[in-house]
């Protein structure tokens, strides 16, 4: 099934588990996490690879894709996210995170074949604006408290080989440790440009 939203150039399907996840209406992207999921590849070989419903369609060139995402956090790990997809060994999520200390944050992965794990700044709220920009071979992730200024938290390029590869983009929705959490992605819009500054708000 494909999902097609005014305003994007490209439709979305569904990939990985649970195809259900998803629903749309009226531009709106709702999903409902599975218990357990995740898209993981610890550093330390200490869990195995996981994986997670995403809902991604392919962009051309340079672009801004963005969203309000607001989380009905229940369990540490919950999230709602944007994400970078190219294959299973390399990929990138901007989530909107429920942490061990029990605060909603903004949390980064890069995954170069292993994961690394970032996080940026927390909030008292469960919605923010999150943004996946492209320029060239290069990605940079922004999060926004208002939807007009940005905060760059993340800057880089996934690995040599998927550099020459069309990648994929959309949504993705985790419960790690919980029993599910439903998630909301609402004014999503998308640009064929980068921005001109990464790091001046804009």
């Amino acid at each position: 099934m494909e999902y097609s939203l005014a305003g994007l150039p490209f439709p979305l399907s569904p990939d990985g588990p649970a195809p259900e996840t998803w629903d749309q209406a009226d531009g709106v992207i709702t999903a409902t996490a599975p218990a357990r999921s995740d898209l993981f590849i610890d550093p330390a070989g200490k869990h195995p690879m996981s994986d997670a419903p995403r809902l991604l369609g392919t962009p051309d060139g340079d672009f801004q894709f963005s969203a309000r995402v607001t989380v009905d956090f229940a369990s540490t790990f919950d999230a709602g996210v944007l994400a970078v997809y190219a294959d299973q060994q390399n990929w990138a999520k901007l989530c909107f995170e429920y942490t061990p200390q029990g605060s909603p944050s903004v949390v980064t992965v890069v995954t170069r074949g292993d994961s690394d794990d970032a996080n940026a700044f927390e909030l008292s709220d469960n919605t923010i604006w999150l943004r996946i920009s492209r320029t060239g071979s290069t990605f940079a992730f922004h999060a926004s408290t208002d939807g007009q200024w940005w905060r760059m938290v993340r800057y880089f390029a996934l690995s040599r080989r998927s550099r020459d590869e069309q990648v994929r983009v959309g949504f993705l929705a985790q419960s790690p440790t919980g029993e599910g959490v439903r998630i909301t992605f609402d004014s999503i819009e998308f640009q064929p440009k980068a921005p001109d500054d990464m790091r001046d708000g804009s």
